[in-house]
């Protein structure tokens, strides 16, 4: 079986790269990346460039995961970093290729007027969304063959050990809150957040590229659903609470848990504050709220084929991996938010 692998030096290309070449000589594997640092791996800016000589031919499965997961690119970015890469994948499929795209659950978008100031692209909470749903109507409307689509929540770390390949966007909220950066957590208290270890992910992407290839489009949702899923402050909770932990184990004191406020009052009461009286730092993480406030507005979880069994378990094991590499970080002592003259 001869598998190409896009985006192999990403989050979850990596993992499905390091699980692919586990197998031995099950499957002769391709992994492509912008910039290769691994043995094999090959250099091609899809999207940007040809593909190299070396990629033309059949191939039995293709599965892409090349992709920018930015949620701050412009309009113009998230085509190139998404749209494009897509397309050249496409130039590479042919009727006998089973195409494993990765995508995201929140493709399908969101109510507008839950998703909060963050939003400003429609249905959808930036730029990545909307991208990624753009390439997932590419990929149904110009693929030959076998489709099968992964559709991914937040990706964490590793069910056992928490740890992962890149700390990223996520984490970035994680380090934001520990440090005091963040003074809550903008969104709705009782709404939903998904997320989902990056082995699971990898699991479900490997078992569709080895299985057998579907007669009709498949679509693979991971998440926790309705029956575990988490609620937003037990996600402030989770991170503060593992956050703790590690730092008793250290004899340092403990970092407040970061309050949950709902949007409308973010909105109306604090936000009036930002544009005279905050620092550029403190007006830096109040971008990465309202980035990451969308994502805090959930009212439903979704609706899993694959089942995230104890995502708080999987929370508190990525926080204290994410302690452990970025220990300065999680030593500090949080920063009061203070007001500064106009």
């Amino acid at each position: 079986m001869k598998i190409l692998l896009t985006g192999s030096g990403g989050v979850v290309g990596s993992e499905v790269a390091d699980r692919l070449a586990a197998l031995g000589g099950r499957a002769e594997v391709t992994s492509v990346t912008r910039r290769p640092s691994r043995p094999g791996e090959t250099g091609w800016v899809l999207g940007a460039e040809p593909a190299p000589a070396e990629l033309r031919g059949h191939w039995d499965v293709i599965i892409h995961s090349a992709a920018s997961t930015r949620w701050t690119m412009t309009p113009d970015e998230a085509v190139a970093a998404n749209v494009r890469t897509t397309e050249a994948v496409l130039d590479l499929v042919d009727a006998d290729t089973h195409l494993v795209h990765i995508s995201t659950a929140y493709v399908e978008g969101q109510d507008p007027a839950i998703l909060g100031s963050g939003a400003g692209f429609g249905r959808f909470r930036n730029t990545y969304e909307w991208s990624k749903a753009e390439s997932e109507e590419l990929v149904r409307s110009k693929h030959p063959g076998a489709l099968t689509i992964v559709r991914p929540p937040l990706v964490f770390g590793r069910r056992a050990d928490g740890a992962i390949a890149r700390l990223t966007g996520p984490y970035a909220m994680v380090q934001t809150l520990v440090s005091g950066l963040a003074p809550a957590l903008v969104g709705n208290p009782a709404g939903f957040i998904e997320l989902a270890p990056v082995d699971q992910v990898t699991e479900v992407i490997v078992a569709a590229a080895l299985g057998m290839p579907p007669s009709a489009p498949v679509v693979e949702t991971i998440a926790a659903g309705p029956a575990g899923c988490l609620r937003v402050t037990d996600l402030a909770e989770g991170i503060c609470g593992a956050v703790n932990a590690w730092r008793a184990e250290r004899g340092i004191a403990p970092v407040p848990v970061a309050p949950v406020i709902p949007s409308e009052t973010w909105r109306r009461f604090h936000l009036p504050l930002t544009a005279r009286h905050f620092s550029t730092v403190q007006k830096r993480a109040l971008e990465l709220l309202s980035a990451f406030e969308g994502y805090a507005c959930m009212p439903t979880p979704f609706r899993p084929t694959q089942t995230v069994v104890d995502p708080a378990d999987v929370l508190a094991k990525s926080v204290r991996w994410w302690a452990d590499a970025k220990s300065r970080h999680a030593r500090r002592a949080p920063e009061p938010w203070t007001l500064i003259a106009a």
